[in-house]
C-alpha cells in the first residue's frame, strides 16, 4: 500500500518513524506492506530526524494528492480551510483513500467530505483528530455501536489541562503558568487555540457526531477558554471537594443535543477529576455499557502517529467504514439545546468592598432571578477593604445566571466582573 504523507511536523516525521521502525508489524497486521512512497512539505532542506531521500519529494501537497505512485493519502498540515482541504478533496476526486488528524477540518467540512468519500468509495478517517492516542473514534463508532449514547465529555486539550494542574500544584495564576508551559513547548507562541477552548470544541463536534448520528456542528457549540481561571478559584475548588478542568461536553437531552466548552468544577471521587499534566481523558456513556473511561496522551509525535498508524492499517485489511459510523446521508439533523436553558449548580466569586449590606444586595439580585444559595463563604472581616466572597448555587438557568451576573457587577461595591464556573456532579 503506497503511502504520501502531505506535512512533514512533528506528526508527519514521528509517522515516518513509527512506519520505518514497525514495518513487518505494520505488514503482518495490515496484510499487506505500508510504504511511504511520497512526501510534501514547505521545505525540503529542513532537518526533521527522519530519512525522506528515498521518497519522492513534491513542493505542492495537491499534486502528491493526485498523484498515481499514491493509494493513500496522509494529511497533516492542519487548518480548516486551504491547502489541506485542497489536498483532502482532490485524493478524495481521485479515488484514494485519505487518513487525516486535522481535527479543524473535520468539525467544520467532516459531513461534507464523508459524504464525498462514501461516493467515490474511499474511506475517511481520522482516528488521530481526537484525543491523540486514545482510539476513542472506534471506540465511538465500532466499540460502542450497540449502545444509544447519552453523554461524551472529556479534557481533550492538554495544554489547559497543563496550565491547570500546574496553577493548583504551585499556587500561581494563569499567566505565570502559560509563559512556562510555553517555554517548555506545552503551549504555541499564539495559545489562543488552546485556551479559549477551540482546540477542544473541534474535537468535541467530531465525538457528537459519532455518539449521536448527526452532522457535524461546529457552530452549535458554546465555548469558553480557561483565561479567567484564577490561582484563587482552584485554591476554593479543593477546599470545596473540586478539582477545575476544562470539559468538552456533548449530551443527548431532552428535544436536542447540548454541546459546550468550559471550565468545570468537577468532584474529587470522579476519574476525570484525577487526569493531570498533558494527558487527555474521555468518558462515554452508553444505555447497556453504562460509562467507559478511556485516558491516554493527548497529543504529541508518537501518540498521534500510532493514530494514524491504526487507520493505515485497517485501510490495508481493507475495511472501508462509514467515516461517522453511519451513511453520511443518514446523519440526522438534530436540534441545538440553547445554551440559555442549560441548568446545573454554579460557583461564582466576587471581589467586593467588605462593608455592611452588600450580601443582603446579592441576596436580592438572586431572589429576583429564582436563584438559591447553597452555601457563602467569606474568611473573616476586613472593612473598607476588598474580599472574595464564593457563592455556591443551587440548579440555576444559564439565562437567569447571565442577567445575575450582570446585575452584580453593576453593584457599586463589586470591584471586578463577577466569575462563574459551573459545577458539573457528573
Amino acid at each position: 500500500m503506497r503511502i504520501g504523507i502531505a506535512g512533514l511536523g512533528t506528526v508527519g516525521a514521528g509517522l515516518i518513524e513509527l512506519i520505518q521502525k514497525h514495518g513487518d508489524l505494520l505488514a503482518r497486521r495490515g496484510g499487506k506492506s505500508l510504504e511511504i512512497t511520497a512526501v510534501s512539505a514547505r521545505d525540503k532542506s529542513r532537518d526533521r530526524g527522519v530519512d525522506c531521500s528515498g521518497y519522492e519529494w513534491f513542493d505542492n501537497a495537491v499534486d502528491l494528492a493526485a498523484s498515481d505512485k499514491v493509494d493513500v493519502v496522509v494529511e497533516l498540515i492542519g487548518g480548516s480551510d486551504g491547502i489541506a482541504r485542497e489536498v483532502v478533496e482532490t485524493a478524495i476526486g481521485n479515488g484514494k483513500a485519505v487518513v487525516t488528524a486535522n481535527k479543524a477540518l473535520i468539525a467544520h467540512h467532516g459531513t461534507s467530505l464523508a459524504a464525498a468519500a462514501e461516493s467515490m468509495k474511499v474511506p475517511l478517517s481520522f482516528e488521530a483528530a481526537v484525543a491523540g492516542g486514545i482510539p476513542i473514534v472506534k471506540a465511538l463508532r465500532e466499540g460502542l455501536a450497540g449502545n444509544e449514547i447519552s453523554r461524551v465529555y472529556g479534557i481533550l486539550n492538554g495544554t489547559c489541562n497543563y496550565i491547570l494542574t500546574q496553577m493548583e500544584e504551585s499556587g500561581r495564576d494563569f499567566e505565570d503558568v502559560l509563559d512556562d508551559a510555553q517555554k517548555l513547548g506545552y503551549a504555541e507562541a499564539d495559545p489562543a487555540f488552546d485556551i479559549d477552548g477551540v482546540d477542544a470544541a473541534h474535537k468535541i463536534a467530531i465525538l457528537a457526531s459519532l455518539a449521536f448520528g448527526c452532522p457535524v456542528d461546529f457552530d452549535a457549540l458554546h465555548i469558553e477558554g480557561i483565561r479567567h481561571v484564577t490561582a484563587l478559584d482552584i485554591a476554593y475548588a479543593t477546599e470545596l471537594g473540586y478539582r477545575i478542568k476544562l470539559l468538552a461536553i456533548a449530551r443527548r437531552g431532552e428535544g436536542g443535543i447540548e454541546q459546550r466548552v468550559h471550565p468545570c468544577m468537577v468532584p474529587l471521587h470522579t476519574p476525570i477529576a484525577h487526569v493531570d499534566g498533558v494527558f487527555n481523558a474521555v468518558v462515554a456513556e452508553g444505555d447497556f455499557v453504562d460509562q467507559t473511561v478511556y485516558e491516554g496522551r493527548g497529543a504529541g509525535a508518537g501518540p498521534t502517529a500510532s493514530a494514524v498508524a491504526a487507520d493505515l492499517v485497517d485501510i490495508a485489511r481493507g475495511l472501508n467504514l462509514a467515516p461517522f459510523a453511519v451513511a453520511a446521508s443518514d446523519l440526522q439533523e438534530v436540534p441545538t439545546l440553547p445554551m440559555d436553558d442549560h441548568e446545573g449548580p454554579v460557583y461564582v466569586r466576587l471581589m467586593v468592598l467588605d462593608q455592611p449590606g452588600v450580601m443582603a444586595d446579592v441576596a436580592a439580585i438572586l431572589r429576583d432571578e429564582n436563584v438559591s444559595i447553597e452555601s457563602v463563604l467569606q474568611r473573616g472581616r476586613s472593612p473598607g477593604e476588598v474580599v472574595p466572597v464564593i457563592l455556591i448555587l443551587h440548579d440555576a438557568r444559564e439565562g437567569a445566571m447571565k442577567r445575575v451576573l450582570k446585575s452584580l457587577e453593576e453593584m457599586e461595591p463589586v470591584v471586578e466582573p463577577p466569575r462563574m464556573i459551573r459545577i458539573e456532579l457528573l
